[in-house]
C-alpha cells in the first residue's frame, strides 16, 4: 500500500507492507533511528513518537495507520543546532540515564508541555507513566521536565545546573 506521512515536516510517499508498524517504517524506510524498539509490545514506551499533536506509541501503530498524518521524530524536535528546552533540560537536570528510554521520553515531555507548559509534578509523572525506564532514574526526569517547562514559559529554571535534588 502507499502511504503519505510528513515526517518532521518532510512529506514522504512509500510503498509499504499493510502490517508495517509505524516504528519500522521510521527507522527502516526513513532512516530515523532515534526512535528506539524497546518491547515491541508498548509497555516500554522507547519507541513513542507524537502523531497530529498526541504522543502514540509507534510499536502499536500500524504505518497505514499514519496516512495522510503528521508524524514527529526525536530528530524533528530541535531547532537546527538549538536544543528543545526538553532536551536542554534532559542535558541539564541528568534525565539521560543510559539514554535507551530517552528518546520515548522526550517525546512524551514534549507532547505533555504543547498541552500543559506549567504542569504539577504529578501531572509531570502522569504524562510519562506510560515510558519506562530501566535505570529507574525518573526523578531526574521529572526535574528535567520542570526545567523544560519553566524555560518554555520564559522563566529561569529552579537549581543549580549541576544540582541533584534529592
Amino acid at each position: 500500500m502507499e502511504v503519505g506521512i510528513s515526517v518532521n515536516g518532510t512529506d514522504y510517499r512509500s510503498d509499504v507492507e499493510p502490517r508495517t508498524l509505524l516504528v519500522h517504517f521510521l527507522r527502516d524506510q526513513l532512516g530515523l533511528t532515534g526512535t528506539h524498539v524497546g518491547c515491541d509490545t508498548g509497555y516500554c514506551g522507547a519507541c513513542t513518537v507524537i502523531v497530529d499533536g498526541r504522543a502514540v506509541k509507534s510499536c502499536t501503530m500500524f504505518a497505514v495507520q499514519a496516512d495522510g498524518r503528521s508524524v514527529r521524530t526525536v530528530e524533528g524536535v530541535a531547532n537546527g543546532d538549538e536544543l528543545h528546552p526538553v532536551q536542554e533540560g534532559f542535558w541539564e537536570r541528568h534525565g539521560l540515564q543510559c539514554g535507551f528510554c530517552t528518546p520515548g521520553m522526550i517525546m512524551s515531555s514534549v507532547a505533555l508541555l504543547e498541552h500543559n507548559d506549567n504542569p504539577t509534578e504529578s501531572e509531570i509523572r502522569h504524562g510519562i507513566e506510560g515510558n519506562l525506564c530501566r535505570c529507574t532514574g525518573y526523578h531526574n526526569i521529572v526535574r528535567s521536565v520542570r526545567y523544560a517547562s519553566a524555560k518554555l514559559r520564559g522563566e529561569k529554571p529552579e537549581g543549580a545546573s549541576g544540582e541533584v535534588a534529592p
